[in-house]
């Protein structure tokens, strides 16, 4: 609930520090005291416009702080909250301060943490629910009507939200598998021509690597081959120098016992042949090796130049293409199979959508049902807030499937018709101001609404009425806030004015050039004296303090 609220600069009113608590609070003062201020400040720190004409003359800014305790954090709050990523002890109060500059702009915090003004408005209809003469939120916005009625009659919504999510999934389902297909079947032929052009030519995983290194080893062995052939020449033959090396090992052999120096000379020239013979056979090896075939390098290059064109053709390395072939295959056996695997879709989507359409229609019938109960409730207090003559509907009207959403096959709307004959309208399209806020306060009272705003308030509800209709309306007032938990009126009437809990006096005054409005809570001899004046007029009589102790007395 609002707790406290902090005003500074703001029109005619300087600085303001006011308290709040559980109840029925009431707000009095004489016309153009300025009562619409408040609720104007209250306004912008929920996220109203900002109108740098709400920053008081002379000043360079203005800023309202509103101060709100919950035992729970309403759930649309800290939903909005969390989105946001504002952090918010569990147990701390909220508070909220939107600060507006005189030459335009403003700013907001939320427990100090700056926010944006689109935020405030997401939460604002959490925090304070506010009926007035030219409200167009609240109860009169159809969009939460079936939300209230479901409330009220414990529909069983969360079941026809999470059918209306499975019937959602089933049908995305079948509606992705029959797009799948139908481009699949259409691309079929396509399929088929890459799938037979890859497999003609069988590529291989590696095989680009294998064959550009072959190609480049022929290349070498191309341009090498001069050189091999003379160092080939070198070896071959009895005069060759390998032979040469041998003949004179042999040699050597035979006297190298003759003296240790020839036989440490034949261990070296016996390395020496050796030596020399790794190096014929490394020589011989990689002649083979780079041996130059025309054709086979010729064959080579027409290859990779295949796999290569294949590769840019499918946006793909050449090593992708035995995927390319795998996928392909899926594709046309997914052709194959979709057939049947549609049906179980089709299956699927037919059981979802009947789960749906009969806790739909289960909830459609619960509607019908509470609107009936909905109806009678609120013609019941009509008659003693002078709307006697009005009647009030609940319509619960079927959509058409495409129409359908989470919430189920029906719109609600609460209409209403202020005289005899007359047809039913939406409330805010027929219903004067006083008029709508006794509609929605006699709504209020027949929903007796749980888990609505924190704070409810109601502006003039009074305007035009007073003697018992005023009486009933402040006795449905203080029922209500005993419900709700706090309700705040602005009132012109004393018998509204008698059943607060709180009282406060909102008054204006001048010195000089400079007028100021200020808000006093009042004790009980002062709520004696304002319920008088209310009474009587400027001046207060002893039979109007005589009258006001009897209402006070009466509550």
């Amino acid at each position: 609930m609002l707790t406290s609220l902090a005003i500074r600069n703001i029109v005619l009113i300087e600085a303001l520090d006011l308290s709040f608590g559980h109840g029925l609070g009431v707000l009095t003062g004489e016309t153009g005291a300025g009562k619409s201020i408040l609720l104007d400040a209250l306004g912008l720190v929920l996220g109203n416009r900002a109108d740098n004409a709400l920053v008081r003359g002379g000043e360079e800014q203005a800023s309202v702080t509103a101060t709100f305790e919950f035992e729970a954090l309403p759930r649309a709050v800290e939903e909005a909250l969390n989105d946001a990523e504002v952090e918010l002890e569990p147990g701390e109060p909220l508070i909220v301060r939107r600060r507006l500059k005189a030459d335009g702009g403003s700013k907001a915090w939320i427990n100090d943490q700056p926010v944006g003004v689109a935020l405030l408005r997401t939460i604002a209809g959490a925090l304070v629910e506010l009926h007035g003469q030219h409200d167009d939120r609240g109860l009169v916005n159809p969009r939460g009507h079936r939300a209230l009625l479901d409330r009220y009659a414990g529909a069983d919504v969360a079941g026809v939200r999470a059918a209306w999510d499975d019937w959602q999934a089933a049908r995305g389902a079948l509606e992705q598998a029959r797009s799948g297909i139908a481009q699949a079947k259409a691309d079929q032929d396509l399929l088929l021509a890459h799938l037979s052009e890859l497999t003609a030519i069988e590529p291989e995983d590696g095989e680009e690597e294998r064959l550009a290194n072959a190609r480049a080893d022929m290349q070498k062995g191309e341009k090498l081959a001069g050189d091999l052939e003379d160092l080939r020449a070198l070896w071959d033959g009895s005069d060759s120098p390998l032979a040469s090396l041998r003949v004179a090992a042999r040699k050597l052999d035979r006297i190298a016992e003759e003296h240790a120096l020839l036989t440490e000379a034949l261990g070296a020239l016996d390395r020496a042949v050796i030596e020399a013979g790794e190096a014929e056979e490394k020589l011989q090896a990689a002649a083979e090796a780079m041996q130059h075939d025309p054709q086979e390098l010729d064959r080579i290059e027409t290859r990779l130049f295949e796999l290569r064109a294949l590769a840019r053709k499918h946006s793909c390395q050449v090593d992708d293409l035995p995927e390319v072939i795998r996928t392909l295959r899926s594709k046309l056996d997914a052709i194959e199979q979709g057939d049947a695997d549609l049906a179980d879709l089709e299956a699927a989507e037919r059981k979802a959508h009947e789960v749906y359409r009969a806790r739909a229609e289960a909830l459609h019938a619960s509607r019908v049902a509470a609107a009936m109960q909905l109806d009678e409730a609120v013609a019941a207090e009509l008659a003693p807030l002078k709307l006697d003559a009005a009647r009030f509907r609940t319509a619960v009207n079927a959509l058409e499937e495409e129409r359908w959403t989470a919430g189920g096959m029906d719109s609600v709307e609460f209409l209403i018709a202020t005289n005899p004959g007359a047809d039913f309208a939406p409330l805010n399209k027929i219903a004067s101001g006083g008029e709508l806020s006794r509609f929605i306060l006699a709504l209020k009272v027949a929903l007796a609404e749980q888990g609505g705003a924190a704070t409810v308030i109601f502006d003039e509800i009074d305007r035009g009425v007073g003697g018992a209709v005023a009486s009933a309306i402040g006795e449905r007032l203080a029922r209500l806030a005993s419900e709700e938990g706090q309700l705040l009126a602005v009132t012109h009437s004393p018998q509204v004015a008698a059943r607060g809990a709180r009282h406060y006096l909102i008054a204006k005054s001048s010195e000089g050039t400079v007028t100021k409005t200020s808000v006093a809570l009042l004790d009980e001899s002062g709520r004696q004296e304002e319920i008088a004046r209310m009474l009587s007029g400027a001046e207060v009589t002893p039979e109007a303090r005589a009258q006001a102790d009897r209402l006070l007395e009466g509550v």
